[in-house]
């Protein structure tokens, strides 16, 4: 196996792990938020586990980058490719927009949406607009994403 191709493993790594991370923790939070006020109003649980659920996007965003990432160096689908190292850290800092901007907005979407399971707990005809202030962080998510697509598939030449 090649440096080169260890340090693209290390990016698609990175790209999985640390939004997935980030979500998992604005998940975790949103879902304690969301369980006690479920324990006093349980009509409000579908509501609430949209919320709760939004944070978890951005593990998503990472897992897809990193499969573009072993799919397009040979490590899924037929034989990995040798990679210079100057391949590699391409394929690295390709992972990085989604790596860290995932974990960073993946815990502020969980921030955003206990704030917006408060507000549906007082009023809760208000949930679409919670929903709405909570995707908002999304797209900072989506707009790592279209970069490390884009540097993977248009910004290195194999």
């Amino acid at each position: 196996m090649s440096t080169g191709l260890v340090i693209a493993i290390i990016g698609a790594f990175l790209a999985a792990a640390l939004p997935g991370i980030g979500s998992a923790y604005g998940v975790q939070i949103g879902g304690q938020a969301a369980a006690g006020v479920v324990s006093e109003k349980p009509e409000l649980f579908g509501k609430l586990l949209v919320l709760q659920a939004l944070p978890g996007t951005q593990g998503i965003y990472g897992f897809l980058t990193a499969v573009l990432i072993m799919v397009r160096t040979g490590l899924l689908g037929g034989g990995a490719v040798a990679l210079t190292n100057e391949q590699g850290w391409a394929f690295f800092f390709a992972a990085l927009p989604m790596a860290l901007v995932g974990l960073l907005s993946a815990v502020s979407q969980g921030k955003a949406a206990v704030a917006a399971i408060h507000m549906t707990a007082k009023q809760p005809d208000s949930s679409a607009k919670g929903i709405t202030m909570t995707a908002l962080v999304e797209t900072y998510a989506i707009l790592a994403l279209l970069v490390s697509v884009l540097l993977i598939f248009v910004g290195i030449q194999l």
